[in-house]
């Protein structure tokens, strides 16, 4: 209880710290039932932009939206529709919600510790220190509700084997189909250890039953997936195995030690970066050292599948579709499972040497957890643009990129704008002169030249350009913010 407790804390601060996110606007668009707002050809306050994100969707709008406009299951929307009705429409308030979904995944890793005879407080905590763990349980995406789905899953699938009961059986394989219908990806963990289970084992009656209950979920999965498979083109790069290898094992480390080496700079950054390499290395020793002492062969197996399943199944993914989709955030699905069979491996040592172990990790650890929170090379640039924007705006006013799908930057700005901050939405396409003759009455403007898409980073040049004549002035500069004030009236 006292993992969990501090677990909730750590979650809580990270949810609370961090800027709002790109993706996480959709989500907020979404389930306020304006899922892509169309934004007006003059100036409005960030406030009232913001304020499209507080209604209240119905399911059917939810399903609707999702087969038209994006890439993901209906399940978290649905579920985090309930809940914003309920704890409110603010960004935090829906982060909560993957906190409480985290704490009930790291219940999971308890259970699942327990049963394979791995240390469960231990399991829990180094689970928490995971930077792909901690960073999608504090976020307002599926990735932890579909995670505590999962793990639930697998824990009610090791009860099952054992106890063979079938009710435990289907609980197991709904638990997680169920997670795939929160998150597609879930469905490499999930697949990768029923069919583990499977190899050898139809005497045991209860798996294939978990099977089948996991089956019934798919054809809801392809309802939704085959409407959405075009929605996103050129999202990811054409798949290059030589490019794809060395970028999994960036994030496979950084999954676990998160993003140190970017708190400093020049010879520092590159040692912590060979420290943090070092310290993969001899984790990895120290794993393959105590094999034999994580449980029994066939569970540690399955946490083995477990760990390896998401990166096996991003590379076929990618093998399969030519494109590369390794994000840190995919593969987070695998860290509860490695950080089970590291704290199984650690507790194998001699007490000496484990308390060193442990005390060298917890501090890397936990440095990454505080940079999570609050260092802004982690974060995406919408508060610290805001904070840039605020100091000069004076009586301007804020041009921001549309964005490739027109919520993503817009509604995290709004997110972290003062409500009175008059923003202006610069569309798609939209040449100088037009973006020029739309700030008629201002003679201010600040450009906001956030570049975290296609279409935003073909504004930004655009937007530049537009002042760039002979009656404005480049006044000044901040993070992602450049100023310009009008010198004449002819333009």
């Amino acid at each position: 209880m006292a993992a969990l407790a501090l677990a909730g804390l750590v979650l809580a601060a990270v949810a609370a710290l961090r800027s709002a996110e790109y993706d996480e606007q959709y989500t907020l668009f979404l389930t306020a039932g304006t899922a892509r707002p169309i934004w007006p050809a003059v100036p409005l306050s960030a406030g009232k932009a913001r304020a499209l994100q507080d209604g209240d969707a119905t399911m059917a709008g939810i399903a609707r939206d999702l087969r038209a406009s994006d890439v993901h299951p209906p399940l978290y929307f649905w579920a985090l529709a309930a809940w914003r009705r309920l704890a409110g429409h603010g960004l935090f308030a829906a982060r909560l919600f993957s906190v409480g979904c985290s704490l009930g995944a790291l219940a999971a890793v308890a259970t699942i510790a327990a049963r394979v005879g791995v240390p469960p407080a231990l399991a829990v905590l180094l689970t928490l220190g995971c930077y792909g763990f901690a960073y999608t349980g504090a976020i307002a995406r599926g990735f932890a509700l579909a995670q505590m789905l999962t793990l639930c899953g697998v824990a009610a699938a090791l009860g099952a084997v054992r106890s063979r009961k079938w009710i435990a059986a289907v609980l197991a394989g709904t638990l997680l189909g169920a997670a795939t219908f929160a998150n597609y990806l879930a469905g490499f963990v999930a697949g990768g250890v029923l069919l583990f289970l499977m190899r050898g084992s139809f005497r045991r009656s209860t798996v294939p039953i978990a099977a089948f209950a996991f089956s019934l979920w798919l054809p809801f999965d392809l309802w939704f997936f085959l409407a959405q498979r075009d929605s996103r083109p050129g999202q990811f790069p054409p798949f290059h195995l030589i490019e794809a290898a060395p970028r999994l094992a960036k994030f496979l480390v950084a999954n676990i030690f998160g993003a140190l080496p970017l708190y400093a700079s020049g010879l520092l950054s590159a040692s912590v970066g060979f420290a943090i390499a070092g310290l993969a290395v001899a984790l990895s020793a120290v794993v393959i050292r105590g094999w034999s002492s994580i449980g029994t062969p066939y569970y540690r197996l399955i946490l083995a599948v477990g760990a390896a399943a998401p990166a096996i199944g991003l590379l076929l993914l990618g093998a399969a579709f030519n494109n590369t989709p390794i994000e840190l955030r995919y593969l987070s699905f695998g860290a509860p499972f490695a950080a089970v069979l590291l704290a199984g491996a650690i507790n194998s040592l001699k007490l000496r040497v484990r308390i060193t172990m442990l005390g060298v990790l917890s501090i890397f650890q936990t440095a990454s957890l505080v940079g999570l929170a609050v260092a802004q090379p982690t974060m995406q640039p919408a508060r610290a643009t805001i904070l840039a924007a605020a100091a000069l705006i004076r009586d301007g006013v804020l041009l921001i990129p549309h964005g490739s799908d027109g919520v993503g930057i817009v509604g995290a700005v709004a997110n972290e704008a003062p409500p009175s901050l008059p923003i202006l939405v610069i569309r798609e396409g939209e040449s100088a002169a037009a973006i020029r003759s739309r700030t008629q009455g201002f003679s201010r403007v600040l450009l906001a030249l956030i570049e975290q898409d296609e279409a935003s980073r073909a504004a930004a040049p655009v937007m530049l350009a537009a002042f760039q004549t002979r009656c404005w002035r480049r006044a000044a500069d901040g993070f992602n913010v450049v100023v310009f004030e009008r010198v004449c009236e002819g333009e």
